[in-house]
């Protein structure tokens, strides 16, 4: 059995949504072979990422920036995931009022540094909410859960 860790930062009923749509999907019936697990970033840590096959982020756009909570985990499991999970494959979503661009950076920024794997484009909900977004969420966590089953990441 895989493991697909989702951190995601869900501080409105919005952000919730969004964060349960990709559990939802990465728990798809049709994905077998992976464990989809949902936690805070307050309260991951190390020791989830490094039993972790893959990582789904999630934040809100918190002035141009990544929310604390999520900057907070980083912060906390940098040094002793650094030299364990090279190429750890992730997906990125942002909920983002604006334009999510340098949230993206600063995500971008620090798992580069990791030197983890993004496996799909960002996804950025601009904009006001839209229940597309749930749908893209949703697709998104299908997406990584049937391809770390397929042995694609």
């Amino acid at each position: 059995m895989k493991r697909l860790l989702i951190v995601a930062h869900a501080p409105s009923p919005n952000t919730r949504r969004l964060a349960e749509a990709v559990l939802r999907g990465a728990r798809h019936p049709d994905v077998t072979e992976v464990e989809a697990e949902w936690i805070a970033p307050l309260e991951a840590g190390a020791d989830d990422v490094l039993a972790a096959d893959a990582v789904v982020l999630g934040t809100p756009e918190n002035l141009g920036y990544m929310s604390g909570a999520l900057k907070d985990f980083f912060d906390r499991i940098y040094y002793e995931c650094i030299d364990h999970t090279e190429a750890l494959p992730y997906a990125l979503y942002v909920r983002a009022g604006r334009d999510g661009t340098g949230t993206q950076r600063a995500v971008a920024s620090i798992t580069t540094g990791l030197r983890w794997k993004a496996v799909c484009d960002p996804l950025i909900c601009r904009g006001a909410f839209d229940d597309a977004f749930e749908t893209q969420c949703e697709e998104l966590g299908l997406t990584l859960a049937a391809g770390l089953e397929a042995g694609i990441f």
